[in-house]
């Protein structure tokens, strides 16, 4: 990390940090779907230097150009009192990506480096008291890994508005809207989605980073991706690469029709250490996330 900024203030990313109020050339970003980290409200933005833009590549991740930035604020709490937790940046140098989490301190003035990452007593909007974990440097790779280098998993087009990237395109940050783009469906409105629409989403952002080919998880066998569609990669009557403690005693990762006999439900709604899934990224269970996957499964033709 020798040569990386020890504060977030040295990117001169925001006018005014502590309001996330961003800087020329900063533009700030939602994804249709997001990643569920405990119901914190993540701020994301993008900052692209002058004279630099992003490319369109079909429905995946836009290629960013070296120079480049991926900003997310981790906060809890609303108005007065909402509290930053961590601001994590994601710097696209020459040699490839480069994770930096930055904790933000109780005066909320400042936002320092932190290799080491660190642990924080959170009260989430439901009310539960969680030790919320700032991740390290290296636990940034458990999820932003891929074939051994850190990429980013958000900003794909087709979980991005047609508006947002209709937009950077007439700043001059995008060189055209891509095609496949805007297909996830929004997360607040999920409901007028198809049931396998909205959970294939779901489990597209929170899981397939992880759970696809040469990913961290790529050893259990599925491929959890928004346009994989081949029914035993995303688990259907599949069985477990290793059956352990985690599959709650069941034999198959989706069984159609029967979500309570369904080991990825299973998962999904558990808070037990070595049960849980996804294993990282958040302490509780995201009761929306499990009520859409296990609608879905109901609805598959045994």
């Amino acid at each position: 990390m020798e040569g990386m900024p020890r504060t977030l203030a040295e990117f001169g990313f925001f006018a005014d940090a502590a309001a996330q109020a961003p800087a020329a050339r900063v533009i700030p970003y939602r994804l249709n779907t997001p990643l569920y980290s405990d119901g914190a409200d993540k701020l994301r933005f993008i900052y692209l230097p002058e004279g630099a833009s992003a490319t369109a590549a079909g429905e995946d991740l836009l290629e960013i150009p070296v120079g480049a930035a991926l900003i997310k604020t981790f906060a809890f709490g609303e108005g007065e009192a909402r509290r930053l937790i961590e601001t994590r940046v994601l710097l696209h140098r020459a040699d490839g990506w480069v994770a930096l989490p930055y904790l933000w301190n109780a005066e909320q003035t400042e936002a320092r480096l932190a290799v080491a990452g660190a642990r924080l007593d959170v009260t989430t909007p439901r009310g539960e008291a969680i030790s919320y974990r700032v991740p390290n440097k290296n636990q940034c790779k458990e999820c932003h890994g891929l074939a051994g280098d850190v990429i980013p998993i958000g900003p794909k087009a087709r979980n991005l508005s047609h508006e947002w990237l209709r937009d950077m395109v007439a700043r001059g940050m995008l060189d055209r809207v891509p095609g496949g783009a805007d297909v996830l469906p929004v997360w607040e409105t999920r409901s007028e989605a198809s049931a396998a629409d909205a959970a294939r989403a779901y489990l597209d952002v929170n899981c397939a980073h992880c759970h696809r080919p040469s990913a961290t998880a790529s050893n259990s066998g599925l491929d959890l991706r928004w346009e994989q569609s081949d029914p035993a990669a995303i688990g259907i009557m599949k069985r477990p690469v290793a059956a352990g403690r985690g599959s709650g005693g069941l034999l198959f990762d989706i069984v159609p029709g029967k979500p309570e006999e369904s080991i990825l439900a299973h998962r999904m709604a558990s808070s037990e250490p070595g049960v849980a899934m996804p294993e990282l990224g958040k302490a509780t269970v995201d009761p929306e996330g499990v009520e859409a996957v296990e609608r879905w499964i109901a609805s598959l033709e045994p």
